[in-house]
């Protein structure tokens, strides 16, 4: 490309993320066009005005004529009736899309996010996603809201004003052009470093707020090692970067807004200054000159407005490129065009057929390798082994958080990867070692198993999970509000919101992944029997450190390495030796 094209298209390559816009705005035509049509009425109003100030001077004053200054007071109020209204209604329109397209955008942006695979979040940190959403989308909307009025405004008074300026008189016009040039040039050479710039200071941002999200969800880990100095340390140090940033974009635009005052003004000045010679010469009527002196002040302010919004067109052009690059993700994980359906009843049978899998961010070494594995329907797997073994893997396989890089996973003869995420994760129920509480009531985090379950299937499956007294114990009750990540909750209470919540959602597979690691003995027993009433009638695969919590399973594979080296009964196993009976003497010895 040679370097004239180059420079021709670089406004569009800046500008060119501002695109993605119109989808969003593309549903209220009814405001866009009742904006367009304001702008064109306050618009008119606003270039209508000089030439009433024209006829007072000309006719009102030097005729000294009550009637016609009357008739000059009476139009140039009428005027600014018009222009009043016309002003309002173009805000309303303008602020009402601004708001309706942030609401889209960010809605938009969420469902596209949370539909992302789990590669996605593990790669990406939380705290950059919120900023994406809250501070990137902010700056969007302010440039519809009011940015874009601003600069389409700007650039109808400039055209019209200048229009006008040619039309009173032609010679000040010509002077007045010569300026022209010299003040567009900075605006788009000072232009691409805002751009820059602003990007840059939304990417600070982000640092920012990342760092805030992690340090302030992992609270008591950092008051547990007195880290607070060094997290706020390491907070202000993020905040002082995103504020020189920010200090270099702000003195780059306050510079650009000097020079085009300085040059814009001083090209009035000297139009005055050849208008004021013109009047007293006799050769320039009075009215004239302050008729072309209110259009040069329109055009002056209009080029104002352009420059000031240019900066602000450049930094929502850096936010939309931000919100562009989380569009473009796309799943690497996704149902097929035309996918399958689970036989009916689902009956829970999974077949592992020489798999093998390397997690994308630790492609050196395989979790899972040739690994081949049967799971009867109705059956109760325990997998067991050491840490790193490929025991959660196998969860996340199942659950298609990944596809395995060899062989393929069936469920119910049906290739994993053939059937629709809904479908195949509406099939199972996860009781996690890491539970998820959110923020609502005991009665909403048990109901995340399954939204349409009633008040008494809700309390049914929280006395199945023997969770039923501590929530009754609540102020509250089933409508206590549990706090943030379930704060006011201990360990082993939020393991049993969750054993509800699989216990509610009654699916043919369930997974239990650690699921009584947080519970004293006491507990434990009676999750256990809560835990085999479940188990009753569904396939399961558990994952346990204990020995102890899997001795009633009806088989017992264990893993290392990514491999099975071993499987069978819990007396079966003891007898052959090998690494279950170590892990077991090790266990039991203590």
């Amino acid at each position: 490309m040679s370097e004239p094209s180059a420079g021709r298209t670089a406004p569009n390559r800046r500008l060119g993320p501002l695109r993605q816009l119109w989808p969003f705005l593309k549903p209220h035509r009814l405001l866009l066009a009742g904006w367009l049509a304001f702008l064109a009425l306050s618009s008119t109003a606003t270039l209508v005005l000089p030439t009433t100030v024209r006829q007072m001077i000309d006719h009102g004053f030097r005729n000294s004529s009550a009637a016609a200054i009357n008739a000059s007071f009476l139009g140039l109020f009428g005027v600014a009736l018009v222009l009043a209204f016309a002003t309002a209604a173009r805000y309303f329109c303008i602020t009402l899309l601004g708001e309706r397209t942030l609401a889209a955008l960010r809605a938009k942006l969420y469902d596209h996010v949370i539909r992302l695979d789990v590669g996605f979040f593990e790669r990406t940190r939380v705290g950059e996603l919120i900023s994406r959403l809250g501070t990137d989308t902010e700056v969007v909307q302010a440039l519809v809201g009011s940015g874009i009025s601003v600069a389409l405004r700007s650039v109808v008074m400039l055209v019209g004003a200048t229009a006008m300026m040619v039309w009173t008189s032609p010679r000040l016009a010509g002077l007045t052009a010569l300026v022209i040039p010299a003040v567009v040039l900075p605006i788009l050479v000072f232009g691409r470093r805002v751009q820059k710039l602003s990007r840059a200071s939304q990417d600070r941002l982000a640092d920012a707020a990342a760092i805030a999200n992690e340090t302030l969800n992992a609270a008591p880990a950092v008051k547990a090692y007195a880290r607070e100095g060094i997290e706020s340390g390491r907070y202000g140090d993020a905040i002082a970067r995103a504020l020189g940033t920010a200090r270099r974009r702000i003195a780059t635009r306050a510079v650009l807004t000097a020079v085009v005052i300085t040059l814009f003004f001083g090209a009035i000045t000297l139009v005055l200054w050849a208008g004021a010679r013109d009047v007293l010469a006799g050769t320039l009527d009075a009215g004239v000159l302050a008729q072309f002196v209110v259009y040069a002040i329109l055009s002056a302010g209009s080029l104002m407005g352009l420059s000031d919004v240019w900066g602000d067109v450049l930094r929502a052009a850096g936010a939309m490129e931000r919100i562009g690059e989380l569009f473009a993700e796309q799943p690497t994980i996704a149902a097929p065009p035309r996918p399958l359906a689970l036989p009916r009843p689902v009956r829970g049978a999974l077949r592992f057929e020489h798999v093998e899998f390397r997690y994308p961010t630790r492609q050196d070494a395989p979790a899972l390798h040739d690994f081949d594995l049967a799971v009867r329907a109705g059956e109760t797997v325990a997998l067991v082994g050491p840490s790193g073994a490929g025991k959660s893997t196998v969860l996340a396989l199942l659950l298609r958080f990944y596809d395995p890089q060899k062989g393929r996973i069936t469920f119910d003869g049906v290739d994993l990867r053939a059937l629709a995420l809904p479908e195949l994760r509406g099939a199972i129920a996860l009781v996690p070692q890491e539970v998820a509480i959110f923020a609502g009531s005991a009665a909403d985090n048990i109901r995340f198993g399954r939204q349409d379950a009633t008040d008494e299937e809700v309390r049914a499956a929280a006395r199945a999970a023997e969770a039923h007294e501590f929530i009754e114990a609540l102020a509250g009750g089933y409508a206590s509000e549990l706090g943030e990540r379930g704060v006011r909750l201990s360990g082993g209470q939020r393991q049993r919101i969750a054993i509800a919540r699989a216990i509610l959602r009654d699916a043919p597979l369930l997974l239990l992944d650690e699921a009584t690691s947080a519970l004293d003995a006491q507990s434990e027993a009676a999750i256990q029997q809560a835990l085999g009433r479940l188990e009753k009638g569904r396939t399961t695969l558990v994952i346990a450190h204990r020995l102890a919590t899997v001795q009633r399973a009806d088989r017992i594979v264990v893993m290392d390495g990514g491999r099975i080296v071993a499987q069978g009964t819990h007396e079966s196993l003891l007898a052959e030796g090998g690494l279950y009976a170590e892990l077991a003497r090790l266990q039991f010895a203590a």
